[in-house]
Protein backbone atom coordinates (compact mmCIF):
# COMPACT_ATOMS: atom_id res chain seq x y z
CA UNK A 1 0.00 0.00 0.00
CA UNK A 2 1.17 3.49 -0.75
CA UNK A 3 0.36 6.79 0.85
CA UNK A 4 -1.90 8.73 -1.42
CA UNK A 5 -1.07 12.34 -0.72
CA UNK A 6 1.50 13.69 1.77
CA UNK A 7 0.10 15.95 4.47
CA UNK A 8 1.26 17.43 7.75
CA UNK A 9 -0.08 14.28 9.42
CA UNK A 10 2.03 11.96 7.27
CA UNK A 11 5.12 14.12 7.49
CA UNK A 12 4.94 14.32 11.28
CA UNK A 13 4.27 10.61 11.60
CA UNK A 14 7.20 9.75 9.35
CA UNK A 15 9.62 11.76 11.46
CA UNK A 16 9.17 9.49 14.44
CA UNK A 17 9.97 6.40 12.34
CA UNK A 18 13.24 7.53 10.83
CA UNK A 19 15.32 6.71 13.86
CA UNK A 20 14.95 2.97 14.32
CA UNK A 21 13.44 -0.32 13.13
CA UNK A 22 11.77 -2.58 15.67
CA UNK A 23 10.33 -6.06 15.22
CA UNK A 24 7.32 -6.46 17.54
CA UNK A 25 3.96 -8.15 17.93
CA UNK A 26 0.69 -7.04 16.32
CA UNK A 27 -0.72 -3.73 15.15
CA UNK A 28 -1.28 -1.23 17.91
CA UNK A 29 1.21 -3.05 20.15
CA UNK A 30 4.08 -2.36 17.76
CA UNK A 31 6.63 0.02 19.32
CA UNK A 32 6.87 1.78 15.95
CA UNK A 33 3.17 2.48 16.04
CA UNK A 34 3.14 3.66 19.65
CA UNK A 35 6.08 5.98 19.04
CA UNK A 36 4.50 7.32 15.88
CA UNK A 37 1.20 8.15 17.59
CA UNK A 38 2.95 9.82 20.52
CA UNK A 39 5.14 12.03 18.32
CA UNK A 40 2.19 12.88 16.07
CA UNK A 41 0.04 13.95 19.02
CA UNK A 42 2.84 16.06 20.46
CA UNK A 43 3.42 17.83 17.16
CA UNK A 44 -0.20 18.25 16.05
CA UNK A 45 -2.57 18.14 19.00
CA UNK A 46 -1.15 20.32 21.79
CA UNK A 47 -0.56 23.92 20.76
CA UNK A 48 -2.19 25.23 17.60
CA UNK A 49 -3.76 21.89 16.59
CA UNK A 50 -3.57 21.01 12.91
CA UNK A 51 -6.93 21.80 11.24
CA UNK A 52 -9.19 18.86 10.35
CA UNK A 53 -11.50 19.12 7.30
CA UNK A 54 -15.17 19.68 8.08
CA UNK A 55 -16.41 16.43 6.50
CA UNK A 56 -14.14 14.45 8.85
CA UNK A 57 -15.05 16.51 11.91
CA UNK A 58 -18.71 15.79 11.21
CA UNK A 59 -17.85 12.08 11.58
CA UNK A 60 -16.04 12.78 14.87
CA UNK A 61 -12.47 12.56 13.64
CA UNK A 62 -10.36 14.48 16.11
CA UNK A 63 -6.63 15.08 16.40
CA UNK A 64 -5.74 11.86 18.29
CA UNK A 65 -7.82 9.70 15.92
CA UNK A 66 -6.18 11.41 12.92
CA UNK A 67 -2.78 10.50 14.35
CA UNK A 68 -3.90 6.94 14.97
CA UNK A 69 -5.20 6.57 11.40
CA UNK A 70 -2.11 8.15 9.83
CA UNK A 71 0.33 6.09 11.86
CA UNK A 72 -1.43 2.86 10.91
CA UNK A 73 -0.64 3.53 7.26
CA UNK A 74 2.83 4.92 7.90
CA UNK A 75 3.81 1.82 9.88
CA UNK A 76 2.20 -0.55 7.36
CA UNK A 77 3.80 1.11 4.34
CA UNK A 78 7.19 1.23 6.03
CA UNK A 79 7.07 -2.48 6.86
CA UNK A 80 5.96 -3.48 3.35
CA UNK A 81 8.61 -1.27 1.75
CA UNK A 82 11.28 -2.95 3.85
CA UNK A 83 10.35 -6.56 3.08
CA UNK A 84 7.96 -8.48 0.78
CA UNK A 85 4.39 -8.95 2.11
CA UNK A 86 4.96 -12.66 2.82
CA UNK A 87 7.82 -11.71 5.17
CA UNK A 88 6.16 -8.65 6.69
CA UNK A 89 2.42 -9.40 7.00
CA UNK A 90 -0.08 -6.57 7.23
CA UNK A 91 -1.13 -6.24 10.85
CA UNK A 92 -4.49 -5.26 12.24
CA UNK A 93 -4.84 -2.24 14.51
CA UNK A 94 -7.48 -2.21 17.24
CA UNK A 95 -8.93 -5.36 15.72
CA UNK A 96 -9.29 -3.91 12.21
CA UNK A 97 -7.26 -3.86 9.01
CA UNK A 98 -5.65 -0.52 8.08
CA UNK A 99 -8.27 0.65 5.57
CA UNK A 100 -8.00 3.77 3.47
CA UNK A 101 -10.94 5.94 4.39
CA UNK A 102 -13.07 7.89 1.93
CA UNK A 103 -14.90 11.08 2.90
CA UNK A 104 -14.23 10.16 6.50
CA UNK A 105 -15.72 6.64 6.20
CA UNK A 106 -13.44 4.04 7.78
CA UNK A 107 -14.53 1.12 5.59
CA UNK A 108 -16.10 2.67 2.48
CA UNK A 109 -16.78 -0.54 0.57
CA UNK A 110 -18.47 -2.18 3.55
CA UNK A 111 -20.66 0.93 3.74
CA UNK A 112 -21.47 0.75 0.00
CA UNK A 113 -22.22 -2.96 0.04
CA UNK A 114 -24.36 -2.53 3.18
CA UNK A 115 -26.30 0.11 1.24
CA UNK A 116 -26.84 -2.42 -1.56
CA UNK A 117 -28.36 -4.82 1.01
CA UNK A 118 -30.55 -2.04 2.39
CA UNK A 119 -31.84 -1.32 -1.11
CA UNK A 120 -32.44 -5.04 -1.70
CA UNK A 121 -34.66 -5.21 1.41
CA UNK A 122 -36.42 -2.00 0.43
CA UNK A 123 -37.14 -3.48 -3.01
CA UNK A 124 -38.31 -6.72 -1.39
CA UNK A 125 -40.73 -4.90 0.91
CA UNK A 126 -42.25 -3.10 -2.07
CA UNK A 127 -42.64 -6.45 -3.87
CA UNK A 128 -44.45 -7.97 -0.90
CA UNK A 129 -46.64 -4.90 -0.53
CA UNK A 130 -47.56 -4.91 -4.23
CA UNK A 131 -47.86 -8.66 -4.93
CA UNK A 132 -49.24 -10.14 -1.69
CA UNK A 133 -52.69 -9.00 -0.47
CA UNK A 134 -52.93 -7.54 3.04
CA UNK A 135 -55.39 -10.29 3.97
CA UNK A 136 -52.72 -12.99 3.56
CA UNK A 137 -51.84 -14.03 7.16
CA UNK A 138 -48.10 -14.47 6.54
CA UNK A 139 -47.69 -11.04 4.91
CA UNK A 140 -47.15 -9.24 8.23
CA UNK A 141 -44.33 -11.63 9.13
CA UNK A 142 -42.63 -11.05 5.80
CA UNK A 143 -43.00 -7.29 6.14
CA UNK A 144 -41.44 -7.37 9.61
CA UNK A 145 -38.56 -9.42 8.23
CA UNK A 146 -38.00 -6.64 5.70
CA UNK A 147 -38.17 -3.85 8.27
CA UNK A 148 -35.65 -5.61 10.52
CA UNK A 149 -33.44 -6.08 7.46
CA UNK A 150 -33.58 -2.34 6.76
CA UNK A 151 -32.68 -1.54 10.38
CA UNK A 152 -29.77 -4.00 10.49
CA UNK A 153 -28.20 -2.62 7.31
CA UNK A 154 -28.67 0.99 8.44
CA UNK A 155 -26.72 0.21 11.59
CA UNK A 156 -24.16 -1.71 9.53
CA UNK A 157 -23.58 1.41 7.41
CA UNK A 158 -23.25 3.55 10.53
CA UNK A 159 -20.80 1.15 12.16
CA UNK A 160 -18.58 0.79 9.10
CA UNK A 161 -18.60 4.56 8.64
CA UNK A 162 -17.23 5.12 12.15
CA UNK A 163 -16.35 2.39 14.59
CA UNK A 164 -17.29 3.40 18.13
CA UNK A 165 -18.48 1.21 21.02
CA UNK A 166 -22.04 2.51 20.54
CA UNK A 167 -22.15 1.99 16.77
CA UNK A 168 -20.65 -1.48 17.21
CA UNK A 169 -23.32 -2.47 19.73
CA UNK A 170 -26.13 -1.13 17.55
CA UNK A 171 -24.76 -3.06 14.57
CA UNK A 172 -24.42 -6.32 16.50
CA UNK A 173 -27.81 -6.07 18.23
CA UNK A 174 -29.64 -5.17 15.01
CA UNK A 175 -27.93 -7.99 13.11
CA UNK A 176 -28.76 -10.40 15.93
CA UNK A 177 -32.41 -9.36 15.87
CA UNK A 178 -32.58 -9.82 12.10
CA UNK A 179 -30.97 -13.28 12.25
CA UNK A 180 -33.16 -14.45 15.13
CA UNK A 181 -36.29 -13.16 13.43
CA UNK A 182 -35.33 -15.24 10.40
CA UNK A 183 -35.47 -18.30 12.65
CA UNK A 184 -38.66 -17.04 14.28
CA UNK A 185 -40.77 -16.84 11.13
CA UNK A 186 -39.30 -19.99 9.49
CA UNK A 187 -41.38 -22.48 11.54
CA UNK A 188 -44.39 -20.16 11.26
CA UNK A 189 -44.30 -20.69 7.48
CA UNK A 190 -43.04 -24.26 7.46
CA UNK A 191 -45.58 -25.55 10.02
CA UNK A 192 -48.20 -22.87 9.26
CA UNK A 193 -48.46 -21.67 12.84
CA UNK A 194 -50.38 -18.68 11.51
CA UNK A 195 -53.48 -20.83 11.04
CA UNK A 196 -56.39 -20.05 13.36
CA UNK A 197 -56.19 -23.44 15.04
CA UNK A 198 -56.14 -23.47 18.88
CA UNK A 199 -53.15 -25.81 19.16
CA UNK A 200 -51.11 -23.90 16.58
CA UNK A 201 -52.02 -20.57 18.15
CA UNK A 202 -50.81 -21.80 21.54
CA UNK A 203 -47.54 -23.02 20.00
CA UNK A 204 -47.13 -19.67 18.22
CA UNK A 205 -47.55 -17.74 21.48
CA UNK A 206 -45.00 -19.95 23.23
CA UNK A 207 -42.58 -19.70 20.29
CA UNK A 208 -42.93 -15.90 20.22
CA UNK A 209 -42.30 -15.63 23.97
CA UNK A 210 -39.27 -17.94 23.71
CA UNK A 211 -37.67 -15.91 20.90
CA UNK A 212 -38.24 -12.62 22.75
CA UNK A 213 -36.71 -14.13 25.88
CA UNK A 214 -33.68 -15.49 23.99
CA UNK A 215 -33.00 -12.15 22.32
CA UNK A 216 -33.39 -10.27 25.62
CA UNK A 217 -30.96 -12.62 27.37
CA UNK A 218 -28.54 -12.32 24.43
CA UNK A 219 -28.51 -8.51 24.66
CA UNK A 220 -28.26 -8.53 28.45
CA UNK A 221 -25.36 -10.98 28.40
CA UNK A 222 -23.38 -8.91 25.91
CA UNK A 223 -24.24 -5.64 27.66
CA UNK A 224 -23.97 -6.48 31.33
CA UNK A 225 -21.78 -9.57 31.49
CA UNK A 226 -19.24 -9.77 28.67
CA UNK A 227 -18.85 -8.24 25.21
CA UNK A 228 -17.82 -11.63 23.85
CA UNK A 229 -17.13 -11.72 20.10
CA UNK A 230 -16.74 -15.51 20.05
CA UNK A 231 -20.07 -16.05 21.79
CA UNK A 232 -21.84 -13.54 19.54
CA UNK A 233 -20.53 -15.22 16.41
CA UNK A 234 -21.40 -18.70 17.73
CA UNK A 235 -24.92 -17.59 18.64
CA UNK A 236 -25.59 -16.08 15.21
CA UNK A 237 -24.10 -19.06 13.36
CA UNK A 238 -26.17 -21.51 15.43
CA UNK A 239 -29.38 -19.60 14.76
CA UNK A 240 -28.47 -19.33 11.08
CA UNK A 241 -27.81 -23.07 10.78
CA UNK A 242 -31.15 -23.94 12.40
CA UNK A 243 -33.17 -21.78 10.03
CA UNK A 244 -31.12 -22.98 7.05
CA UNK A 245 -31.96 -26.57 7.95
CA UNK A 246 -35.64 -25.70 8.24
CA UNK A 247 -35.74 -23.90 4.91
CA UNK A 248 -33.70 -26.58 3.15
CA UNK A 249 -36.11 -29.30 4.32
CA UNK A 250 -39.08 -27.15 3.41
CA UNK A 251 -37.57 -26.48 -0.01
CA UNK A 252 -37.26 -30.19 -0.74
CA UNK A 253 -40.80 -30.93 0.43
CA UNK A 254 -42.29 -28.05 -1.55
CA UNK A 255 -40.48 -29.09 -4.69
CA UNK A 256 -41.83 -32.62 -4.29
CA UNK A 257 -45.31 -31.22 -3.74
CA UNK A 258 -45.43 -28.41 -6.32
CA UNK A 259 -42.97 -29.76 -8.86
CA UNK A 260 -41.79 -26.30 -9.90
CA UNK A 261 -38.25 -24.97 -9.95
CA UNK A 262 -38.98 -21.95 -7.78
CA UNK A 263 -39.97 -24.25 -4.90
CA UNK A 264 -36.33 -25.37 -4.66
CA UNK A 265 -35.01 -21.80 -4.38
CA UNK A 266 -34.61 -21.77 -0.57
CA UNK A 267 -32.17 -24.68 -0.73
CA UNK A 268 -30.16 -22.94 -3.45
CA UNK A 269 -30.18 -19.66 -1.52
CA UNK A 270 -28.89 -21.46 1.57
CA UNK A 271 -26.07 -22.98 -0.50
CA UNK A 272 -25.17 -19.52 -1.85
CA UNK A 273 -25.07 -18.05 1.65
CA UNK A 274 -22.89 -20.88 2.93
CA UNK A 275 -20.38 -20.24 0.15
CA UNK A 276 -20.46 -16.50 0.83
CA UNK A 277 -19.92 -17.16 4.54
CA UNK A 278 -16.60 -18.76 3.60
CA UNK A 279 -15.33 -15.25 2.88
CA UNK A 280 -15.61 -14.48 6.59
CA UNK A 281 -13.40 -17.47 7.36
CA UNK A 282 -10.83 -16.55 4.68
CA UNK A 283 -10.01 -13.17 6.16
CA UNK A 284 -7.27 -11.30 4.32
CA UNK A 285 -5.75 -7.79 4.33
CA UNK A 286 -7.78 -5.29 2.31
CA UNK A 287 -6.93 -5.19 -1.40
CA UNK A 288 -5.61 -1.72 -2.22
CA UNK A 289 -6.39 -0.87 1.39
CA UNK A 290 -10.14 -0.89 0.70
CA UNK A 291 -11.78 -4.25 -0.10
CA UNK A 292 -11.50 -7.11 2.39
CA UNK A 293 -13.28 -10.42 2.99
CA UNK A 294 -15.91 -8.87 5.26
CA UNK A 295 -16.95 -6.28 2.67
CA UNK A 296 -17.18 -9.03 0.02
CA UNK A 297 -19.37 -11.03 2.39
CA UNK A 298 -21.72 -8.04 2.49
CA UNK A 299 -21.70 -7.92 -1.31
CA UNK A 300 -22.35 -11.67 -1.47
CA UNK A 301 -25.63 -11.34 0.48
CA UNK A 302 -27.28 -8.90 -1.94
CA UNK A 303 -28.23 -11.46 -4.59
CA UNK A 304 -29.70 -14.02 -2.17
CA UNK A 305 -31.79 -11.28 -0.53
CA UNK A 306 -33.41 -10.32 -3.84
CA UNK A 307 -33.87 -13.99 -4.70
CA UNK A 308 -35.43 -14.67 -1.29
CA UNK A 309 -38.11 -12.00 -1.66
CA UNK A 310 -38.98 -13.40 -5.08
CA UNK A 311 -39.46 -16.80 -3.44
CA UNK A 312 -41.67 -15.39 -0.68
CA UNK A 313 -43.91 -13.74 -3.28
CA UNK A 314 -44.18 -16.87 -5.46
CA UNK A 315 -44.78 -19.08 -2.43
CA UNK A 316 -47.55 -16.79 -1.18
CA UNK A 317 -49.17 -16.62 -4.60
CA UNK A 318 -49.08 -20.42 -4.90
CA UNK A 319 -50.56 -20.76 -1.42
CA UNK A 320 -53.33 -18.27 -2.22
CA UNK A 321 -54.10 -20.05 -5.50
CA UNK A 322 -54.34 -23.39 -3.70
CA UNK A 323 -56.64 -21.89 -1.09
CA UNK A 324 -58.94 -20.50 -3.78
CA UNK A 325 -59.07 -23.89 -5.54
CA UNK A 326 -60.00 -25.66 -2.31
CA UNK A 327 -62.72 -23.08 -1.68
Amino acid sequence: MRLRQPSIWHITALVCLLGRVVHASLGDRLPDFKDCVQVCKTANCLENPTPIPLHRRILFWDCPSECDYTCQHVVTDKRLARDPPYMQPVYQFHGKWPFYRFMGMQEPFSVIFSLFNFLAHDWGISRIRDRIPASYPLRKYYMMFGYLGLASWIFSMVFHTRDFPLTEKLDYFAAGASVLYGLYFAPIRVFRLDKKVPMKQSILRLWTALCILLYTLHVLYLTLWSWDYTYNMAANVTVGILQNLLWSGFSYMQYQKVGRTWAAWPGLIVAWLIMAMGLELLDFPPWKGMIDAHSLWHLGTVGPTIWWYNFLVKDAQEDLAGTRLKA
